[in-house]
């Protein structure tokens, strides 16, 4: 089988007419995703942790309901809901972006939510001792560890995250997987062109797991 493989297509031309734009689209949606993610997700873990029942009780039904269905089934329905309820369609890629920002935040939430939970009670208590409100004590105290603790983490689930844009796949959207597939078929050597993908994702994500190690015994280091 191997040595039917034939990669003489392969050149900086079908990378540049191709996949480049797919692979942009990819790492534009795991940019979005990982901030809105993050950013909604310590919304939501925060929720969670405001000993408010009304303000916990649907924080924990959105991240339980996210954390339950597949990724790809969220993604088909946005997509094929979301036109009917505004009378228009919003296109694959947006509908992408909307929908990874939805879906991680829920998974960005618990794992800041683990991060707070790791901060020391005591640090809390001086800080009320100083006089500082809930906010400023979460601003100023708690979150700046709680990201630095967990951002080994956070970068590993962005790593996730980027594998997880090929799902995009599903309803149309140009990331790069699309990029190898459209190659692939107008080369007559689609299974080449896969394995290219396959290839460019472990490289990527590889060298993204690297330097996530890297980051955590600096961090270990600096602890």
């Amino acid at each position: 089988m191997m040595l039917s493989l034939d990669w003489s297509f392969f050149s900086w031309d079908l990378f540049s007419n191709y996949v480049w734009k797919g692979l942009k689209y990819s790492l534009l949606l795991t940019l979005i995703a990982t901030v809105g993610g993050v950013f909604f997700g310590t919304l939501l873990a925060l929720m969670r942790l405001s000993g408010k029942k009304w303000l916990d009780l649907p924080a924990t039904i959105y991240v339980n309901g996210m954390r339950s269905i597949p990724l790809v089934m969220v993604i088909l329905w946005f997509f094929l809901l979301m036109p009917m309820i505004i009378g228009k369609p919003i296109g694959a890629e947006t509908s992408a972006i909307i929908t990874f920002v939805a879906f991680e935040a829920a998974y960005f939430s618990e794992i800041m939510r683990a991060g707070i939970q790791s901060i020391p009670r005591g640090q809390v208590f001086a800080g009320q001792a100083m006089g500082m409100t809930y906010s400023q004590n979460m601003r100023l105290v708690v979150l700046p560890q709680a990201f630095r603790n967990m951002l080994p983490v956070l970068l590993t689930q962005t790593i996730i995250l980027f594998q997880d844009t090929s799902l995009v796949y599903a309803i149309g959207a140009y990331d790069m997987l699309k990029g190898f597939d459209i190659a692939g078929k107008n080369f007559g050597r689609p299974v080449e062109s896969y394995l290219a993908a396959a290839i460019t994702y472990f490289v990527l994500c590889y060298a993204l797991s690297w330097f996530v190690k890297r980051l955590h015994k600096k961090i270990a280091i600096i602890r």
